[in-house]
């Protein structure tokens, strides 16, 4: 029952064949108690078409009666369920030319970017992404989604995007970039090894929700893993515990894009909080640098005190609550967590 009226040509046909059957019933019913062809055909019309120009000829018996209240039901029906199938027919139309349009300007696509997902993270991308004018497509699961990017003029491909054949369907082998941002890590995790396969000069960059799935990703093929709950607190942090620090660093931002200029070398800027009974806490500088293994390097110690020790020695010991300013590669958020987060939030040991 659900799918019967899915198709617009079926319901096209069967609303004009309905249509038309009530409306030869009613002319054979009024010829039947006398009326000419002529009379009775102008009736239906008038009547089902619900123009009402009066009647041709008396209705003054109860068989004209039954005759012409059966004609109003079932035709006025008919016609609704006729105009409705109608519009449904070149909607869909028109879609279907639409869909068409937006595959070719896919199909001509060349070093592209391919967005997978459609939620916050990827509407503000694709937004990004359309003020510099450079190529993307969209890939979306969800329907309602889907539909909104197109309304707003994005290039939307409607599937999922762990299947290859979606993936084809958005130009992956001929893109030049993909970012997985799905809200699902293992989603995430499932469609970097998919384009990684299907493309491998790809730039793969993931989004990952727990700092843990940072490794699976980077083994699964990306290039970088982007983990906005982290960085969200960690920059919450730094306005809150380290204002002078963080402030300099949007100076710098501002002026230079200083942090843009550090990330195209592959390179990142913050500042993390030696958190008591941490790895990192009352250890020296150069220690925690070797426990980093060449990951970042230490270039400035803010004391809880308020005093700023910049390019630290290497024996300068971090106490605990000092904030860190580190610098070093990206993709580094799990060993961050293992050395400044409290060593018992890392799980039990074996």
């Amino acid at each position: 029952m659900g799918g019967m009226f899915d198709s617009p040509v079926r319901n096209l046909i069967v609303g004009l064949a309905f249509t038309l059957s009530v409306m030869v019933a009613a002319t054979l019913a009024y010829m039947a108690v006398g009326w000419s062809f002529r009379d009775a055909v102008y009736m239906v019309i008038t009547t089902v078409y619900t123009v009402g120009y009066g009647e041709v000829r008396p209705i003054d018996t109860p068989v004209l009666d039954a005759i012409t209240i059966a004609l109003v039901l079932f035709g006025c029906t008919g016609i609704i369920f006729l105009t409705g199938a109608l519009v449904q027919f070149i909607t869909l139309n028109q879609q279907g030319v639409g869909l068409k349009r937006m595959n070719r300007q896919i199909e001509e696509l060349q070093a592209h970017v391919v967005i997978c997902g459609f939620g916050r993270l990827g509407a503000e991308l694709a937004r990004s992404l359309m003020a510099s004018s450079a190529g993307f497509v969209i890939i979306e699961a969800n329907e309602t989604k889907a539909l909104a990017a197109r309304e707003q003029g994005y290039l939307c491909v409607h599937g999922d995007a762990t299947k290859e054949s979606v993936l084809m369907a958005g130009g992956v082998a001929r893109a030049h970039a993909l970012a997985a941002v799905l809200s699902n890590d293992a989603l995430n995790v499932f469609i970097t090894l998919s384009a990684r396969a299907l493309n491998a000069d790809l730039q793969i960059v993931a989004r990952g929700e727990l700092a843990s799935t940072e490794g699976k990703l980077l083994q699964a093929g990306a290039d970088r893993v982007v983990l906005p709950t982290h960085i969200g607190a960690e920059r919450i942090a730094e306005l809150i515990l380290f204002e002078a620090s963080a402030r300099k660093i949007d100076h710098l931002e501002r002026a230079h894009g200083f942090q843009r200029v550090l990330r195209n070398f592959g390179v990142e800027l913050e500042v993390v909080t030696a958190a008591a009974q941490s790895a990192a806490a009352r250890q020296t500088v150069a220690s925690i640098e070797r426990q980093g293994k060449g990951a970042f390097f230490i270039v400035q110690i803010n004391r809880a005190d308020g005093t700023v020790l910049a390019a630290p020695d290497p024996d300068t010991v971090v106490a605990d609550g000092d904030g860190v300013v580190l610098m070093g590669r990206a993709n580094r958020a799990s060993l961050l967590a293992a050395l400044f987060e409290p060593r018992q939030r890392l799980g039990p040991r074996g």
